[in-house]
């Protein structure tokens, strides 16, 4: 999709139907300087992944902590010193019949968990919002399928918002006026997905040039956007905010300036949103039927 609007039309957005949508919004989410762990979950989807990391990570620690263990009492136990005489037999069948049986029934059982939630990701479900998302270098382009109007989203501060990638004070200034600190800066972009609370969304992620990648953590959801290809993801968020994501496949020089934003509203806000926006993405006119005589 090429470029709706010029560098007034998004400077004039930035007062216009997203910022309707910001009021009130709490930043949800948004990376925190020394915080450990996941962004809240805002879906089932990232509940879901969560719980399974979790998981995981508790199967995977305590085989760490058993081979460690293990290895540790046979260095002690099976040391030149205490053992000046080694055995000489080369099979040990229990202990193969073991090491074989043991993985296959932690793997099994891993995948008893881990299929369904892939299932879960992977059968996309009717939506009640359907929007096409194009990665491009570097910033994203997105139609409203359904509304018949699209826009495209740039960092803030980014060149093709009149700054260089850095946050000066005119950076600054403008994050301000969006509606957002400047520890928003490489997170917020001057036009943002807007999306109704509680209502299931189906992204179409497509790139236009290179591979790039949909991501957003607190829903649990990063597709690929490979050109000539067009791959759907879908999430069902639950609670109003403001959250972000980054473009997460690597796409050249400028990949690190490619964030996502994405405000979850009230359905009467997103009404509101939608028909301002209409007007400010000049969506697709109505034909008109001519009597004839």
């Amino acid at each position: 999709m090429k470029k709706l609007f010029s560098i007034s039309g998004v400077l004039g957005a930035l007062a216009a139907a997203p910022a309707l949508a910001q009021d009130g919004l709490e930043v949800i989410g948004r990376p925190v300087d020394g915080a450990m762990g996941f962004q809240p979950a805002a879906t089932e989807v990232a509940r879901r992944l969560q719980w399974l990391d979790g998981l995981i990570l508790v199967i995977i620690t305590a085989i760490t902590v058993f081979v460690t263990l293990l290895l540790v009492w046979v260095i002690i136990r099976y040391n030149r010193k205490r053992n000046p005489e080694s055995a000489t037999f080369t099979h040990h069948t229990p202990i193969e019949v073991a090491w074989t049986v043991i993985p296959i029934v932690i793997l099994v059982f891993i995948g008893a968990f881990s299929l369904p939630t892939l299932f879960y990701q992977q059968e996309i479900p009717e939506a009640d919002v359907t929007i096409k998302v194009t990665g491009y270098q570097w910033f994203w382009g997105y139609e409203y399928v359904d509304e018949g109007f699209g826009f495209d989203a740039y960092m803030i501060g980014s060149p093709a918002t009149g700054g260089n990638n850095a946050l000066t004070p005119e950076t600054e200034a403008a994050l301000v006026d969006a509606g957002y600190a400047r520890e928003e800066f490489l997170l917020a972009t001057d036009n943002a997905v807007v999306i109704p609370v509680n209502k299931t969304v189906v992204m179409q992620v497509t790139g236009a040039d290179v591979i790039h990648a949909w991501a957003v953590p607190a829903f649990g959801v990063k597709q690929d956007g490979v050109p000539g290809r067009l791959a759907e993801l879908w999430f069902k968020p639950e609670k109003e905010g403001i959250y972000f994501g980054q473009c997460s496949e690597l796409c050249g020089i400028a990949h690190a300036y490619m964030p996502i934003t994405v405000k979850v509203v009230s359905e009467e806000a997103y009404a509101a949103w939608l028909a301002d926006a209409k007007a400010e993405f000049a969506g697709t006119p109505q034909s008109l039927t001519v009597a004839s005589n």
